[in-house]
């Protein structure tokens, strides 16, 4: 997968503080992958908003954006009751497609976690729209493009392991759809139902997880994840990918140490 890397200080365009909450830790304390995807886009919300691009105004125009696409570092523990900085920027738009980074650090400035979401603008029907006209100058976005992530996987090895979920009505967001942060969750249900490595690799400190969204999972649908070992994505690397009872892929994934 070809996500830049955050190899230069983030120009933000918007800062939030978050508090990292109870439900959002593990039974160690530490707040899972998931959570981090969640401020991410609650800032994007927040940021969007303030642009004068709320709820109302994309019913109004008929769009609405699903991720494709994500990309998660996580650098540093995190514990309960911290309080994150997090700040974002759109860095990058195509004709469908717009890329946002997200950057999470501690109050001394430590740099905690950072990630990309990669996302498509679709309109009424479902079908990918244009980027609005009015974006690239509300969010000063800089020359240049990008090139949207993937994450090719062979087929699950007859060995995988494979762990069954269903979609609940949590997982739903305003839109309807399953968040795009409930994957990770499904992905590291997978992990921890593997095997001691697979668990580790849930807390390992660094860490990535890389995720491309291939299809929505319907509301109440039956889930079956698979996991495996695989060394082509990292040393001690994970795969994932998902799908539901129809054999229908949603999603993929992979989870290495950094």
């Amino acid at each position: 997968m070809t996500l830049d890397r955050i190899d230069r200080p983030l120009v933000a365009d918007l800062t939030v503080p978050y508090r990292v909450r109870f439900d959002e830790c593990g039974q160690d304390g530490i707040a899972r992958t998931s959570a981090f995807l969640r401020y991410a886009q609650d800032v994007a919300w927040i940021h969007s908003e303030r642009k004068g691009f709320g709820r109302e105004w994309y019913a109004e125009h008929g769009l609405a954006w699903v991720v494709r696409a994500a990309e998660i570092a996580i650098l540093a523990p995190i514990p309960l009751g911290t309080t994150l900085i997090v700040s974002t920027a759109v860095t990058g738009l195509r004709r469908v497609w717009a890329r946002r980074r997200t950057e999470a650090r501690l109050a001394d400035g430590t740099l905690a976690a950072w990630g990309h979401t990669d996302w498509v603008v679709i309109d009424r029907r479902g079908t990918p729209g244009r980027v609005p006209p009015e974006f690239p100058a509300a969010f000063a976005v800089p020359p240049g493009s990008f090139e949207p992530g993937r994450v090719p996987l062979r087929e699950p090895p007859p060995d995988a392991i494979v762990h069954r979920a269903t979609v609940r009505p949590q997982d739903l967001d305003p839109m309807g759809h399953v968040n795009n942060a409930a994957y990770v969750d499904y992905l590291e249900e997978v992990l921890h139902a593997a095997c001691e490595a697979g668990r580790r690799m849930l807390t390992s400190v660094p860490r990535r997880v890389r995720l491309e969204y291939v299809a929505a999972a319907a509301p109440g649908a039956h889930l079956l994840g698979a996991a495996w070992p695989e060394p082509s994505v990292g040393g001690a690397g994970w795969a994932w990918r998902l799908a539901d009872d129809d054999g229908q892929e949603l999603a993929r994934g992979e989870v290495t140490g950094d």
